[in-house]
């Protein structure tokens, strides 16, 4: 008994050593703790410190060589034993090289900024993600709590005699098909906040954390999730496009990448320029190996001229510098073309989204609230079929999920457009101006 005891409170020990605590967080919360703590970024920062470190590596100075010279027996009568240092100065190649690694550490530190953007549009679009798929489950259950309603009354006339046995069999087998989308809906909602957390990318696993916002349908504040108002006008696409084009991304790095072609290929041409070695030490003859039979000693000095192009001019290295830099030239005029083409279809989707929701906000919901609530009530006083109601509970639910969709997919156009933009917070009004 006592070792079943021991079993148990072992289990329940390791069962709550790894137990998950659900913290529920804003977007903004959750926007700082993805920075703060993702695993991935983190990783990704370290390459600046590295890049610092390289810029110290190219700024190094040759280490100086310790050379000696003894002549042993005969030979070394009337020569002298040596012992100097030489030291190898480069020529027209140390500045060029720190240029080099300053270019690509700036490289990096761009690549990073760009890193901290996406991981915070990825942040977002997974929590607008999780809060639809929370929303449409809310709506699921509520369509269910209307269909068990439904059953009550046809319950009801079935027993006063009212309606046949067909509206009850009719009303659960609507019910039954319902159950089982929201079980799948309920598996969409844990699949999203997995999503949500595998974003942040936390260092604690144990956390786990949830959407603060349980639903946005209800919501006029659009602020919290960091967009604009359905209403509000966005600027013509040719007021951003300049600006846009100018700060996006992926075209400073695209220039940051040619400035570190050809710094890359500035350094690759100094490479033919000769090094001056130069030479200096100590030299002496003992009173045995001097000629005139007494100690001599002296010093030395020398230059020689090293790394000589003579029989290789590094020319592969300077041709695959020149490819690189005109590589680095097309991918600019690339990812320029590609950007105005993205940033145009955002624009479009975006106003799209804008135009969908409005329709829905200004026609579609009031009047289907209207007719489910007219068609319920004709139904419990028997001025109309259960067939007829049924129909008219799946188009309102259909309105109501189509609603939502149309929701997440406005957000999810906007953070798309925000995306293109390169701009975290995009100001409408300023945009105007």
């Amino acid at each position: 008994m006592k070792k079943v005891l021991i079993v148990l409170l072992t289990i329940l020990l390791c069962q709550s050593a790894y137990s998950e605590e659900i913290t529920k967080v804003s977007l903004q919360d959750a926007l700082t703790i993805a920075v703060q703590n993702n695993i991935d970024y983190q990783a990704s920062k370290i390459n600046f410190d590295i890049g610092r470190n390289k810029v110290r590596i190219s700024n190094k100075l040759q280490n100086p060589d310790i050379n000696t010279f003894f002549n042993i027996g005969d030979i070394g009568i009337g020569n002298p034993q040596i012992l100097g240092v030489s030291e190898t100065i480069e020529i027209a190649k140390r500045d060029a090289r720190k240029k080099l690694a300053q270019a690509n550490l700036e490289l990096t530190k761009k690549n990073l900024e760009y890193i901290e953007f996406d991981l915070k549009m990825d942040v977002r679009e997974a929590y607008v993600n999780l809060v639809a798929a929370k929303e449409i489950l809310i709506t699921l259950e509520a369509r269910q709590k209307l269909l068990n309603d439904l059953l009550n009354i046809a319950k009801k006339r079935v027993s006063a005699g009212e309606v046949e046995e067909i509206d009850v069999i009719q009303t659960e087998i609507s019910l039954n098909q319902l159950v089982i989308q929201v079980n799948s809906q309920k598996a969409n909602v844990k699949s999203a906040m997995l999503n949500f957390n595998k974003v942040i990318n936390a260092n604690n696993s144990n956390i786990k954390y949830d959407a603060e916002d349980e639903n946005f349908s209800d919501k006029e504040d659009f602020l919290a999730l960091l967009s604009p108002k359905p209403l509000d006008k966005l600027p013509s696409f040719d007021s951003i496009l300049q600006n846009s084009i100018k700060n996006r991304f992926d075209i400073k790095i695209a220039l940051q990448e040619i400035d570190v072609a050809k710094k890359n290929l500035s350094y690759t041409e100094r490479l033919r320029v000769p090094d001056i070695q130069l030479i200096g030490g100590y030299g002496f003859m003992t009173k045995n190996m001097s000629e005139s039979g007494s100690y001599m000693n002296g010093a030395y000095a020398g230059a020689n001229l090293v790394n000589i192009p003579l029989f290789y001019t590094y020319q592969p290295e300077i041709q695959n510098a020149k490819m690189e830099l005109e590589q680095a030239q097309l991918n600019y005029i690339s990812t320029e073309n590609k950007a105005l083409n993205d940033l145009q279809s955002a624009y479009e989707k975006f106003l799209t989204a804008q135009i969908n929701l409005n329709y829905y906000n200004d026609n579609l919901l009031k009047n289907s609230k209207e007719m489910i609530k007219a068609a319920k009530k004709n139904y419990a006083e028997g001025k109309s079929s259960l067939t007829t109601l049924i129909v008219m509970e799946q188009s309102y639910r259909s309105i109501n999920a189509g609603y939502i969709y149309a929701l997440a997919d406005y957000y999810n156009c906007w953070i798309t457009f925000l995306r293109e933009v390169n701009a975290e917070n995009f100001d409408l009004l300023e945009e105007r101006i």
